[in-house]
């Protein structure tokens, strides 16, 4: 009986051990399929380190700037256009943006007005009297435009929204710093200024001009 019993013991352990190797080698078949190999250097590689604004604005602006160039409008084709038919306007000439019209780029030469809180209204001839076109001169520099106008940049190249909304952040901030910082921005009251920027269509009737150029004559 203590044969039986002792034979029926190793029996035992050694169904267990079996299914143990069994379990093991599972884990181990499921931990490689799961391991991704990521290259240095790679855009898997550069998502996994954390994320800096400077240094994306700073290599981000140049591009945006460059694409805002070449997609403006002239502000009197784009005005009769938006007059016309804001929605055709927006598809010809616009693109979608993160909220709620399309991005437009446009370029105008006006003379600068009141200022309210480093916004200007800039009179630009040959628009109607009831368009309001306004420019942004900072310090604040408020909204994702110069991020969403390219179309280049959405949500999925960024680890979380944070980061997403900081790179909006860092092109304006990078803007700022090549156009803005050159200028005296607290004194274009009665000054003729060209400007090429971007604004986000919502009201037809009044822009709020982000710039990536601005020239002081």
């Amino acid at each position: 009986m203590n044969t039986v019993a002792s034979s029926k013991g190793h029996a035992r352990r050694g169904v267990r051990m079996a299914i143990e190797i069994v379990l093991l080698v599972i884990l181990l078949v499921a931990m490689a399929l799961s391991t991704k190999v990521v290259k240095i250097g790679s855009d898997a590689d550069s998502q996994t380190k954390e994320f800096e604004p400077a240094a994306y604005g700073k290599k981000q602006f140049p591009k945006t700037q460059a694409a805002i160039e070449k997609r403006a409008v002239d502000a009197a084709t784009l005005a009769a256009a938006i007059a016309k038919d804001p929605d055709a306007a927006g598809k010809q000439y616009g693109m979608a943006g993160g909220g709620v019209g399309p991005e437009m780029s446009v370029k105008f030469t006006g003379v600068a007005g009141k200022q309210d809180s480093g916004v200007y209204e800039v009179k630009v001839p040959g628009l109607p009297d009831s368009l309001i076109v306004r420019v942004q001169t900072g310090p604040a520099i408020n909204g994702t435009d110069l991020r969403d106008d390219t179309g280049d940049i959405s949500f999925g190249q960024f680890t979380n929204q944070i980061d997403y909304q900081n790179a909006g952040y860092a092109i304006n901030a990078e803007m700022k710093k090549e156009v803005l910082s050159k200028i005296d921005t607290t004194k274009l009251t009665g000054k003729t200024v060209s400007v090429v920027g971007v604004f986000q269509l919502i009201n037809p009737n009044g822009w709020l001009v982000t710039p990536v150029k601005l020239d002081v004559k």
